[in-house]
């Protein structure tokens, strides 16, 4: 069963607001999009610039330095669905803001 940890409280996301938490060594920026929330990596892959300060709009987020746009739901580039970001299952309990994390191999 996949694990998940508490990365925020609903009240922490505001409607159309984002925060950047670290997990598991990674930063992912949490959206609040309309009351769903969404996770993908904080980090786009043309030039290095945090997700989470970008503009927000039918269900992509763009990156704030080039414009590139990835789908919160899956982290595919909207301009070439085969280039991908992380993209995290979010869950919300009770108060909690979780994130699924990604299985790990056994070592």
């Amino acid at each position: 069963m996949p694990q998940r940890v508490t990365v925020a409280k609903v009240a922490d996301i505001p409607d159309g607001g984002s925060v950047v938490v670290n997990v598991l060594k990674r930063d992912v920026a949490v959206f609040n999009v309309n009351g769903s929330f969404f996770a993908v990596d904080d980090f786009c892959p043309h030039m290095g610039a945090s997700l989470s300060g970008g503009f927000v709009e039918d269900g992509c987020v763009t990156c704030p330095w080039h414009f590139w746009r990835f789908r919160l739901s899956d982290g595919a580039w909207a301009d070439n669905p085969k280039q991908k970001i992380g993209a995290y299952p979010i869950h919300v309990v009770g108060d909690d803001v979780q994130l699924e994390l990604p299985d790990l191999p056994v070592v």
